[in-house]
C-alpha cells in the first residue's frame, strides 16, 4: 500500500519565483489528505498529477495567510466539478468565520463543508479508519497551531506457514493466535501467539510540524516516526530572528528530528532571505544526517517494512 509525501509548497510567508507558500498531499493507499493550503495548492496538485476530486480532508495547520489563502480556489474548483460529497476541514475553530465569509460573499456550495475544530494541548486522536490513525498536537507558534500525526494501525498476526503442520493448528486455533490469544489445549499443551506468529508489517507514520519553534514535549509526542515534515525557516545566521518570530531553524529541526528518533526527516517553508537552501541543508545534516530538501513536486516514499515469516529468519529478526 502506498504512503508517500508530495511537497506542493516550501516557501514561508512571502513566496518566491520558484517557491509557493505551504501545501501538501500525504497519499495513503487510495486516499490523498492535504495538509495547509497556500496561494496555487490546486494548481500545484494538478502539476504533480494529484486529482482534487479525490481529496476528502484537509488539515490546517494554522490560519496565517502563506497556509490557507488557497482554500477558496481549492473550494471553488471542486464545487465546479461537481463534487456533492461532504468535504472534512480539520483545523483551529476561527475557521468557521472564514468559511462563513466564503460561503456568503461567492454564493455557497453544492456540497458540504465539515469544520472539526481542533483544540488540544497534548495528542489526540481527531480522526479514525479501518488501518490508519490521524492525531492533533499543539505546536508552539504566534497564533493558536497545531501538528498532525498519520499512523498505521498494527495489522493481525499471521501463521507462520511450518507450524500449522508442525502443531497441527485448527482453523478456529488459527483464528485465535493471529489475534494475538494463547491456547491451552485439552491436556495441557499451551500454544503461544509469540511463538506461532509473526508481523506481516510494520505500521508507518508520518508527522507534519509546521509553523513552531522548537520545546520540549514535541520530540515525545512523535516518537520513532518514519517520516518528519518540520519547518526550517532560518539557518544559524538568524537564529535571533526564529526565536522572535516562533520558528525554527534547519538545526533546531534537524535536533527534534534526532530527538525523536526518527527515520527521515524533510525540511522546507524555507525564508525567502535564502536563494539557495543547500545551506540549511547542511546545517541540518551535521546533526541528523537523514535529512533532506523539500522542493515543489518532490514526493517521498515510506517503503513497506515487511516482517519475515518463516521460523528461521524469525530467530535473527
Amino acid at each position: 500500500m502506498e504512503f508517500s509525501f508530495t511537497t506542493l509548497g516550501t516557501a514561508s510567508a512571502r513566496p518566491t519565483s520558484n517557491r509557493y507558500p505551504s501545501a501538501h498531499v500525504l497519499t495513503i493507499g487510495g486516499r490523498l489528505f492535504l495538509i495547509d493550503c497556500g496561494e496555487s495548492a490546486q494548481i500545484q496538485m494538478t502539476r504533480a498529477g494529484l486529482s482534487i476530486a479525490r481529496i476528502d480532508n484537509i488539515f490546517i495547520s494554522h490560519l496565517h495567510g502563506d497556509h490557507i489563502f488557497g482554500l477558496f480556489g481549492l473550494l471553488s474548483t471542486m464545487d465546479m466539478i461537481g463534487r456533492v460529497s461532504p468535504f472534512h476541514m480539520y483545523a483551529p475553530a476561527e475557521m468557521q468565520s472564514i468559511l462563513d465569509f466564503f460561503l456568503k460573499q461567492f454564493g455557497g456550495l453544492k456540497y458540504q463543508v465539515v469544520l472539526h475544530a481542533v483544540k488540544c494541548s497534548e495528542p489526540v486522536k481527531i480522526l479514525e479508519f479501518k488501518s490508519l490513525d490521524v492525531y492533533a498536537f499543539p505546536l508552539k507558534h504566534r497564533v493558536e497551531t497545531y501538528g498532525y500525526l498519520f499512523k498505521e494501525k498494527a495489522p493481525q498476526q499471521n501463521i507462520i506457514k511450518e507450524k500449522i503442520e508442525e502443531k497441527h493448528l485448527t482453523i478456529e486455533e488459527m483464528a485465535r493466535l493471529k489475534e494475538g490469544n494463547n491456547i491451552t489445549r485439552d491436556g495441557g499443551e499451551v500454544l503461544l501467539s509469540s511463538e506461532l506468529t509473526y508481523i506481516p508489517f510494520y505500521p508507518r507514520s508520518f508527522a507534519y510540524c509546521c509553523d513552531t519553534a522548537p520545546f520540549r514535549e514535541l520530540p515525545g509526542w512523535v516518537k520513532g516516526v518514519d517520516l518528519m515534515y518540520h519547518e526550517a525557516t532560518y539557518g544559524n545566521d538568524l537564529d535571533v530572528l526564529a526565536k522572535s518570530t516562533f520558528h525554527s531553524t534547519a538545526a533546531d529541526a534537524a535536533q527534534c528530528a534526532k530527538d525523536a528518533c526518527a527515520g527521515k526527516l524533510v525540511i522546507g517553508h524555507y525564508s525567502s532571505r535564502y536563494r539557495s537552501v543547500e545551506v540549511l541543508l547542511a546545517e541540518a545534516r551535521k546533526v541528523f544526517p537523514e535529512t533532506y530538501l523539500s522542493k515543489e513536486g518532490t514526493k517521498f516514499d515510506i517503503p513497506v517494512k515487511t516482517a519475515v515469516s518463516d521460523t528461521k529468519n524469525l530467530a535473527t529478526h
